[in-house]
């Protein structure tokens, strides 16, 4: 009903932009006219590796300080994304999420990275400006998708789950090759022989890494991808190879929300804070 259709793909762009393209385009013969590649100058300095961030703690001083030297070193993860971007024949545009305390330099880096494979990039101020603070980056996407898009999925359908894992794990995360336990080959080969062979893979790894490891930032070489599983969702259609340590039920509370949430005399909900 719109001219533009946006949405989400979520975490990293060699998990979400990779699923989206490969999994939800195939299926639905959708392209995409562009795609938006969100940047922070705390992320980029996070994937330098010279900073330890611990969930719920306050962010390193040494983060927040004027560094763009820092920001280039963690850009090769920015890089790597464009150049995902680029091998799947979607235009990239880059979305630069300033927060206050952001250093004009810190910011001017992540335009040159995005410059350095002819990327669109657009300071947003959303956080601090709402809708209004966006008015740039939405001008950005809008030129983006008015260009001639090639967009193309990684790998065909008849290729086998073992390519299609390979595929994946190399051209997107630039691992040397994935690596499986015995265990693990039976369910390839059985999907194939039941007909799943032709479904698209879907990598559960690490969202805070290209690798399987969260440790490893930036943009890792060298590595090898360990698949420990392979499931199948037949009904959603797509095969899920499942990598490293990663868990496919998300880590929740020692105290459920419900324990706090009731509804008192007058019939007000209550305790959803």
């Amino acid at each position: 009903m719109g001219d533009y259709l946006i949405t989400e793909a979520g975490f990293g762009a060699d998990m979400g932009a990779e699923r989206f393209f490969n999994i939800k385009c195939r299926a639905s013969g959708l392209k995409p006219s562009c795609a938006v590649l969100l940047a922070t100058v705390r992320g980029l300095k996070a994937h330098s590796g010279k900073h330890t961030i611990v969930a719920g703690k306050p962010l390193p001083e040494d983060l927040l300080k004027e560094n763009p030297d820092e920001v280039h070193q963690g850009g090769d993860n920015l890089r790597k994304q464009l150049e995902n971007m680029r091998i799947h024949g979607c235009t990239p545009v880059v979305a630069i999420n300033v927060f206050p305390g952001d250093h004009d330099a810190d910011i001017n880096a992540i335009k040159e990275i995005a410059e350095e494979f002819n990327a669109r990039s657009a300071v947003s101020m959303h956080f601090t400006e709402g809708g209004a603070g966006a008015t740039d980056l939405a001008h950005a996407v809008a030129e983006a998708a008015e260009e001639e898009s090639n967009f193309q999925v990684l790998y065909p359908d008849e290729m086998s789950l073992r390519d299609k894992i390979t595929t994946v794990a190399q051209k997107v995360s630039s691992a040397t090759a994935p690596s499986s336990r015995p265990p693990t080959v039976r369910p390839k080969d059985n999907y194939e022989a039941n007909g799943f062979g032709n479904l698209p893979v879907c990598i559960a790894k690490s969202h805070l890494s290209l690798s399987h490891d969260p440790n490893l930032k930036g943009a890792p070489t060298g590595w090898t991808l360990p698949v420990r599983e392979v499931r199948a969702s037949v009904g959603a259609g797509f095969v899920y190879p499942i990598c490293g340590d990663m868990r496919t039920m998300p880590g929740l509370g020692k105290t459920p929300a419900l324990q706090t949430i009731d509804i008192d005399a007058d019939g007000n909900i209550v305790g959803l804070s």
